[in-house]
């Protein structure tokens, strides 16, 4: 018998919710993952139990799928079965399991849950029988479209572009009547860690922009790192150092010396057009450039004690910029107070959003800083401590692919044009989501 099945991202965010015997109020969902990313251990126990409550669950796709019940005599084998049968169904439909297409298809799954559970009795998991009353229709997740970065400046939102200066020809406006083109290589990563500093996730999406101000230019060639690979095919004779899992090219582009030399080829038109997109999953060639180590602990005084050293691992010569961290606190904080390693840091206490945001301008790599946040919280208790994180994390990297991509070369075809052209390749990267757990 189960009283609520519910499905959450990993950053806890609330998917799916059904109650079907209204036996435990909703708050059992932030229970749930308060418990969830307070175990210290990588592979959380698949049933934990709060007073009369067990949660059952399992992760799949990123997600977790979490069914509660009241019934001691309830079998956790038998609701273990029931969400795997759940999952693979969503991925029947839906044609895979994930947050973007749950968000798409909430109102199929919520009609799967009604067809599949009366009073919180299991009635059908097939799919043969189910597609009879099934009536919403799947939505099918986008494929990854050139458009969807379209909304990301080339150093940041667009409320943070005249914050960051990757280099010096990003400083300067251009200039009417000059020769000039640009190749930007933007990144968006998503990161997932835990408690060890292990990554659980990571995935990568990036396009390839060119950005032309030529009065006239038949073709451009751009040369990629020549130990490029596509997914599992590797280039002979190269060792397939750089890693992408799958890629698409803007229609113009040319890709007769892309198998065998890493060259794309095009007539680029006035202006901004995307030229290449990828993605990488799982296994990315450089550790993800934050690493944190808290300590949390109760003072004598009945004060809430949280110690941060956040560690950058990026490159001596590079820096990240615009980095924020936000760390969840219990409820109920009143006050704050802060000792943070270097002036040019900031932290505050955000209430209503159960979150201490710290901010740092610029964080240089191979560095390590720190924060010391004391915490005023009436009623504190020792188990208030496993409240504390997850920690959220947006930033930017200037001049760093977090994919390793990289331009070898530009190349302009002659044109009749005469005068100097300036050719600029510039890269970013931006954290498009990136939590650790505590």
């Amino acid at each position: 018998m189960i009283s609520q099945v519910f499905i959450l991202s990993s950053k806890g965010d609330r998917l799916v919710y059904k109650d079907f015997r209204g036996e435990i109020g909703s708050d059992a969902v932030g229970l749930f993952y308060d418990k969830v990313t307070a175990l210290t251990g990588d592979q959380p126990p698949v049933v934990m139990t709060h007073r009369n409550i067990h949660f059952v669950h399992v992760w799949q796709g990123g997600l977790y799928l979490v069914a509660t019940t009241t019934a001691a005599d309830s079998s956790p084998f038998a609701i273990i079965d029931f969400l795997n049968r759940l999952a693979a169904l969503i991925k029947d439909y839906c044609g895979a399991l994930s947050e973007k297409t749950v968000q798409m298809n909430f109102a199929l799954i919520y009609e799967l849950l009604d067809e599949m559970l009366d009073y919180g009795y299991v009635q059908s998991t097939s799919c043969d029988v189910l597609k009879n009353f099934i009536q919403t229709e799947a939505q099918s997740s986008r494929p990854f479209s050139l458009l969807d970065l379209a909304n990301v400046g080339l150093f940041g939102a667009d409320t943070q572009q005249s914050k960051v200066a990757p280099s010096s020809a990003a400083t300067r406006p251009l200039q009417g009547g000059k020769s000039e083109i640009f190749v930007d290589v933007v990144e968006r990563m998503s990161v997932v860690m835990s408690s060890n500093g292990m990554p659980m996730k990571a995935e990568v999406e990036g396009e390839v922009k060119v950005k032309c101000f030529l009065p006239g230019c038949s073709e451009i060639r751009i040369g990629l790192n020549e130990d490029l690979s596509v997914g599992s095919s590797h280039l002979a004779g190269y060792g397939g150092a750089v890693r992408v899992d799958e890629c698409a090219f803007h229609p113009a582009v040319r890709l007769d010396d892309f198998e065998a030399h890493r060259i794309l080829r095009l007539s680029p038109s006035q202006g901004e057009q995307s030229v290449m997109q990828y993605r990488l999953a799982d296994r990315l060639p450089l550790a993800p450039p934050f690493r944190l180590f808290p300590t949390i602990e109760k003072d004598n005084a009945g004060r809430l004690l949280m110690f941060f050293k956040l560690r950058c691992n990026l490159p001596p010569k590079s820096s990240a910029v615009n980095v924020s961290a936000s760390v969840r606190v219990p409820k109920g904080c009143i006050s704050l107070s802060q000792e943070l390693s270097s002036p040019d840091q900031s932290a505050e206490l955000q209430p209503h959003n159960r979150a201490v945001i710290w901010k740092i301008p610029r964080f240089p790599g191979g560095t390590q800083l720190s924060a010391s946040f004391k915490l005023d919280i009436p009623g504190l208790s020792s188990a208030s401590t496993l409240e504390v994180g997850p920690v959220g994390m947006t930033f930017e990297l200037p001049k760093v692919t977090a994919s390793g991509l990289h331009v070898r070369f530009l190349r302009l075809a002659p044109t009749q044009h005469r005068g100097p052209t300036q050719r600029w390749v510039r890269y970013v990267t931006h954290s498009d989501s990136y939590a650790i757990r505590i």
